[in-house]
C-alpha cells in the first residue's frame, strides 16, 4: 500500500520494485500531476483520499477503511521500495502459519542529497502490519502548526509481539535535496511546539522506541548526534554524504533547541505586561480619601 500526493517522479520506480505483490494498492490524495494516471498504467489500484482535517488522518485511514484480500499490508511512501532480498522475506513471513508476530521493523537504507548512506544514523520503520492488529493512536497532534494529512512520525502501536527483518527497505527521494530541508523545517515547528507542551510531549514519547525515548532526554542534542552519528557510528566512512547527512540532522536538532527559546521567550514576554502592570497598580498610593472608602 503506496501513499501519494504528487509523486509522479518516484511512482514508477516505486511500483516496479512492487511487481511480485500480489495485490498493489496506491492511496493518492488528489494529486494535480501524473501520479495516479502512471500507478494505474502500472496496474495498481488507486483509491482517492480526501482528508476532513480530523482524526483519523492518513495512514490510520488505510488500516481502517480500505479492503484488500491479504492479512499483512507493507505501508510505503512513494519514495520507498523494498530490496529484492526484503520483498523474499516478507512474503516468507506472510506465508508462514505458526507466524506469531503482529508487525515487522524494517531497516532503512537511506539516502540524502541523491547519495546511498551505509554507515551513520539509521532508523528502522514500522511498515509491515497484520491487518485488525495495529493502530496509528490519536495522540493529539492536530493542533500542530503545518500539520497536516499524514501522521507525524511516530510508530504504529501493535497488539502483539513485533519482529524486525534483516533485508533492508530502501528510502530514495529524488526531490532536490531542499525540499528534505523544507520538511525539517516544518518538522522541527512541529517538535518545538511539542516540547512546550508537557502533556503532549508525554504523549509523543510513549510512541517512541526505547532508543528514541533515551535520546529524548539528551542534553545537548545537536553536538551529542554528530558525534554519534558521524563518529560513533562511522558515518565518515561514507565520505561527504556521511558528514552532510549528520550535520544537517545536527542542525535540525539546534533549529528544534533554537524555536523552543524563542517560544519560552515569547511567553515571558506575553506574561510580563500583566506582572508588571500587576505591581504598578500595587504601588500606586491612594488618593486623598479614597483610604477611608477601602
Amino acid at each position: 500500500m503506496v501513499q501519494t500526493k504528487n509523486e509522479e517522479k518516484g511512482i514508477a520506480g516505486c511500483l516496479a520494485a512492487l511487481d511480485d505483490f500480489d495485490e498493489v494498492i496506491v492511496v493518492d490524495s488528489n494529486s494535480t500531476d501524473r501520479t495516479a494516471e502512471l500507478a494505474k498504467e502500472a496496474g495498481a489500484t488507486v483509491i482517492n483520499f480526501t482528508w476532513n482535517g480530523k482524526f483519523p488522518q492518513k495512514k490510520q485511514w488505510q488500516l481502517t477503511e480500505i479492503e484488500t484480500r491479504n492479512e499483512w499490508l507493507l505501508m510505503l511512501d512513494a519514495d520507498e521500495f523494498p530490496t529484492p532480498e526484503l520483498a523474499r522475506e516478507l512474503r516468507a513471513i506472510a506465508e508462514d502459519p505458526a507466524e506469531s508476530r503482529v508487525a515487522f521493523d524494517l531497516p532503512v537504507a537511506y539516502h540524502f542529497a541523491g547519495m546511498g548512506l551505509r554507515h551513520g544514523h539509521s532508523v528502522v520503520k514500522r511498515s509491515f502490519l497484520r491487518r485488525g492488529l495495529n493502530e496509528f493512536r490519536n495522540i493529539d497532534l492536530l493542533h500542530l502548526p503545518g500539520m497536516g494529512e499524514v501522521e507525524a512520525h511516530y510508530q504504529p502501536e501493535p497488539r502483539g509481539p513485533v519482529g524486525r527483518t534483516t533485508a533492508k527497505l530502501v528510502h530514495h527521494d529524488l526531490d532536490p535535496v531542499r525540499t528534505w530541508f523544507d520538511r525539517h523545517n516544518r518538522y522541527s515547528d512541529w517538535e518545538a511546539f511539542i516540547r512546550m507542551d508537557p502533556r503532549t510531549r508525554e504523549n509523543v514519547r510513549g510512541s517512541k522506541s526505547s532508543q528514541g525515548r533515551r535520546f529524548d532526554r539528551v542534553p545537548l542534542k545537536p553536538l551529542v548526534f554528530f558525534l554519534y552519528s558521524y563518529v560513533l557510528r562511522r558515518g565518515f566512512l561514507d565520505g561527504r554524504a556521511g558528514f552532510d547527512y549528520a550535520l544537517a540532522l545536527s542542525v535540525y536538532y539546534w533549529q528544534i533547541g533554537l524555536k523552543v527559546r524563542e517560544l519560552q521567550r515569547g511567553r515571558a514576554e506575553a506574561a510580563a505586561p500583566a506582572v508588571s502592570g500587576a505591581a504598578a497598580a500595587a504601588s500606586v498610593p491612594a488618593r486623598s480619601g479614597e483610604a477611608d472608602h477601602a
